[in-house]
């Protein structure tokens, strides 16, 4: 099958339009939330790694008037990397730096786990929020206090009682006339946009079934060696990826992606799953407590199933793609393409327009909405999609089947530490199928 090769769109072209749509493109209802007398979006990060420098870049190159004015990290290490990167030159005129528009000092600089609130307390009126996992619905709900819009990246929670937090603060988000985005990218990809408007329109017929892979790399050098010499706490902290009780494991740290891509095409989180894994590759003690393979099914309120495969191991076949078999038809989407075909293999339709930057959409999109005063609340949808990954963890964990509602409305599961000190912290006990309790 060949991969389409849509038409790029530059940045310089993306803002342009940008300006001439964005808000145009949105209802606009009264009141406009952003810097008083002004339209000048003050950002703050919170979470500096790879993923917050990532993101701040992305935001201050997908719209003008927007500054960079706080940061705050665990560590003066990663604060200190990413403040050097954003004040960087660049030579590539698609990715142009963005050293004008950060205007941190060192007194808007903050370290430890109350840097979130240093954030919030010094003027900015929206946040990204890249820390671990674990801390988004502490640090979501402090924004939203705080009256500030917020871009969160995914996941949202890593178990059920911080699914049931994010959804109560969207609630008061929305009271506020506040803006917040997810960062699922996927749902901003032109021909994924353009592939699922099709389904809903009937293209394939009511959906049957479906499948979901996501196999890649076992991201065996991530975050380098372990720290030497460092606390409990720390050493967690700073190898997150490997710690379930801050990443959710990888269906919910990155999988995530693909399973709000099929939440999407059904209209919704599914009903129950059952889900089988566990870690045959990663299996030093220095990966922590996550499994890497997870595979099993999803099935929705219509009856419908999803086949689930999922790894992180080196060395296999990748693949990142899903089905959806309808009663007339089933479609193929991946990062690269949307392809649709009859039972019969024969192929109806292909997406062949221009791909514009969907890391670069998904700020513009929040910016615009927040100039003109339109509802913008993704929180809940991507809620629905981490508690979807930490379901079919959780099944995958314990060996049982069970049920979205159950989880959202009943679990107890609290991963959360005795208490945020740099200190001692025992390792999680590696989960056992059969033998590890549903909680």
């Amino acid at each position: 099958m060949s991969v389409n090769r849509t038409k790029g769109v530059t940045r310089r072209q993306f803002i342009r339009a940008s300006a001439a749509m964005g808000v145009s493109a949105l209802a606009a209802p009264a009141g406009m939330i952003y810097a008083a007398g002004s339209d000048k979006i003050r950002l703050g990060v919170v979470g500096c790694g790879g993923r917050g420098t990532y993101d701040t870049t992305n935001c201050l190159n997908a719209a003008e008037n927007v500054e960079l004015v706080a940061m705050g990290d665990m560590f003066k290490d990663r604060l200190d990397s990413c403040r050097r990167a954003l004040t960087a030159g660049s030579s590539d005129p698609n990715n142009p730096s963005v050293a004008g528009k950060v205007k941190v000092t060192d007194d808007t600089c903050f370290l430890g786990f109350d840097a979130y609130k240093k954030v919030l307390e010094s003027g900015v009126n929206m946040v990204i929020l890249t820390t671990p996992p674990h801390f988004r619905p502490i640090h979501f709900e402090a924004a939203v206090k705080a009256g500030v819009h917020v871009f969160m990246e995914k996941p949202v929670a890593v178990d059920p009682v911080g699914v049931r937090s994010v959804i109560k603060t969207a609630e008061l988000a929305d009271s506020k006339g506040l803006t917040v985005v997810a960062g699922t990218q996927m749902r901003r990809i032109a021909h994924m946009v353009e592939g699922m408007k099709r389904i809903h329109d009937g293209a394939i017929g009511e959906l049957v079934s479906g499948q979901c892979v996501r196999i890649g790399g076992g991201m065996m050098d991530w975050g380098g060696e372990p720290p030497v010499g460092v606390s409990d706490m720390e050493w967690h902290l700073r190898r997150w990826l490997f710690l379930t009780w801050l990443s959710g494991d990888f269906i919910a740290e990155m999988h995530v992606h693909n399973l709000d891509l099929v939440n999407w095409a059904f209209g919704g989180p599914p009903a129950r799953c059952i889900m089988l894994g566990g870690r045959q590759v990663r299996t030093d003690p220095k990966y922590g407590d996550v499994y890497d393979h997870i595979s099993g099914e999803y099935e929705y309120p219509s009856g419908a199933r999803v086949e689930y495969i999922g790894s992180q191991i080196d060395g296999l076949s990748v693949r990142c793609d899903q089905w959806f078999v309808g009663a007339k038809g089933k479609a193929f989407m991946d990062f690269a393409q949307a392809v649709f075909y009859d039972h019969k293999g024969n192929k109806t339709w292909e997406y062949n327009g221009e791909s514009p930057s969907p890391v670069l959409k998904q700020h513009a999109d929040q910016i615009a909405a927040i100039r003109s005063g339109a509802r913008l609340n993704e929180a809940v949808r991507i809620a629905e999609s981490s508690l979807t990954a930490v379901m079919g963890r959780m099944s995958a964990y314990t060996g049982r089947s069970l049920k979205y509602e159950w989880a959202l409305k009943a679990s107890k599961l609290d991963l959360s530490p005795p208490e945020y000190k740099l200190g001692p912290l025992d390792m999680p006990p590696i989960a056992v199928p059969g033998k590890t309790p549903l909680i």
